[in-house]
C-alpha cells in the first residue's frame, strides 16, 4: 500500500489526528477538518453544507408544522441576539408541541393503550446514529426505525439526505447545537424525549456519527432509564471509521499502528486550547483521531510535538467527509500553525 495513504483524513465538524510511523494524525471536523500527509488538498464541487445549519430556510421548511400559527412564513428569525432568537423560537414552537402531545395521547387512547386515569403505555426512545453524512452508510435497522417514528429530534450533523428518509406522517424537531448557540439545552432535550415517550410515542433521537461516541447519548440514555423509559441504541458509523474508509486510510495497520485513540478537540468556553492532551497521546505506535478540534488544532499540534511527536508526522484534515462537499488537506503536523492552516482550508 502506498505510504501516502497513511496521511490524512477529516470529516464534518469533527477533528481527528492519527499517529503512526508514517501518517499519525487525523483531524475531523463536520465543517472543516485538518490532516497531515503529503502537502496536498482537494476541494469539493460545492461549498453548500450537507447539514442543517442554524436558522437556515431549509430547517424552517422541514419543521414548518411547528410554525403553522405564526407569521414566520418558513423564514429564519433574524436577530443579533442569539439568546433572544432561541427563546422566541421555543415560544413559537410550544403551542404545536402541546397539540402534538394531545394528538398522540388521543391516538393511544383510541387504540386502548391508555388507562381511564389518562396514563398511556410508555413509548420507546431510539438513539440512532446516522453516520458521517452518506445515507448509504446507515444500517438497515436505522432506516426501519426512522421510517416508523412519530417524532424525530435531530442534530445539526444529521445530513439532509438522511432526513429525506423520514416518513410523511412523522414530525421533525431540530435540536442542533453549534459553538455559541444551542437551539435546545441538553436538559430541554431530555424533557422533550421524556414527554413524548410518556405519551406513548415512538421517539427517535437522530445523531450524527455514533450516538455513544462524543454524542451525549449516554446522558440521554441514563436520564430516560431513570424515568422508566425503555431506550434502544442503534449504532452508526463514527466519523473516524467512515472517513478513514472513504480515503483508504487504515486506523490500525500491522507494523505501523497497533492501537487507535479517539480524542475530543473541544475547548473550554470556546477557547483555542483543547481540554486535555495527555503525554501518551503522542504515542508513535498509535493512531490519534481528534473530533471537533477545528479551533484548537494549532494548539493541539503544538502540544503533541512538545510531547515528542515528530514535526514531520504526516497528518490530514477533512471537512464534511463522505459527502459530495468533502474537502481534504494533507500536510505535516508542524504545518498546522494557525496562519498556515487557515490559508490551506480557505
Amino acid at each position: 500500500m502506498a505510504l501516502h495513504k497513511f496521511a490524512s483524513f477529516s470529516s464534518l465538524h469533527y477533528s481527528a489526528f492519527t499517529t503512526t510511523h508514517y501518517h499519525r494524525v487525523f483531524s475531523i471536523n463536520c465543517c472543516t477538518t485538518s490532516s497531515t500527509s503529503s502537502s496536498s488538498s482537494s476541494s469539493s464541487p460545492s461549498s453548500s453544507s450537507p447539514f442543517t445549519e442554524k436558522h437556515s430556510i431549509e430547517r424552517f421548511q422541514r419543521d414548518q408544522w411547528l410554525y403553522t400559527n405564526t407569521a414566520t412564513n418558513n423564514k429564519p428569525i433574524v436577530s443579533s441576539n442569539l439568546g433572544s432568537i432561541r427563546e422566541d423560537d421555543i415560544a413559537l414552537q410550544l403551542p404545536e408541541l402541546k397539540k402534538l402531545l394531545q394528538v398522540l395521547r388521543e391516538k393511544r387512547e383510541s387504540e386502548g393503550k391508555c388507562s381511564s386515569e389518562g396514563k398511556c403505555v410508555l413509548g420507546n426512545v431510539f438513539l440512532v446514529g446516522t453516520g458521517p453524512g452518506d445515507p448509504e452508510l446507515l444500517t438497515l435497522k436505522a432506516v426501519r426505525v426512522i421510517k416508523g417514528a412519530d417524532l424525530l429530534l435531530y442534530d445539526r450533523l444529521v445530513s439532509n439526505d438522511v432526513l429525506d428518509l423520514v416518513a410523511p406522517h412523522a414530525r421533525l424537531l431540530y435540536v442542533g447545537k453549534t459553538a455559541g448557540y444551542h437551539s435546545r439545552t441538553q436538559e430541554e432535550i431530555h424533557e422533550l424525549l421524556l414527554s413524548f415517550a410518556e405519551a406513548g410515542a415512538t421517539v427517535v433521537r437522530l445523531k450524527g456519527g455514533d450516538p455513544l461516541v462524543f454524542g451525549r447519548g449516554g446522558e440521554e440514555m441514563d436520564f430516560l432509564q431513570q424515568q422508566g423509559i425503555q431506550v434502544k441504541v442503534i449504532p452508526g458509523i463514527t466519523a473516524a471509521s467512515g472517513i478513514a474508509a472513504e480515503l483508504g486510510i487504515p486506523l490500525t495497520h500491522r507494523g505501523i499502528a497497533n492501537s487507535v485513540r479517539f480524542l475530543t478537540g473541544h475547548s473550554r468556553k470556546g477557547g483555542t486550547d483543547p481540554l486535555f492532551v495527555a503525554e501518551n497521546a503522542a504515542d508513535p505506535d498509535s493512531t490519534l483521531v481528534v473530533y471537533m478540534g477545528l479551533s484548537t488544532l494549532p494548539s493541539l499540534a503544538q502540544k503533541l510535538m512538545c510531547h515528542g511527536l515528530s514535526p514531520e508526522t504526516p497528518a490530514a484534515a477533512i471537512e464534511r467527509g463522505t459527502t459530495p462537499q468533502q474537502r481534504t488537506v494533507s500536510i505535516t503536523i508542524s504545518s498546522f500553525s494557525r496562519s498556515q492552516y487557515i490559508k490551506l482550508i480557505n
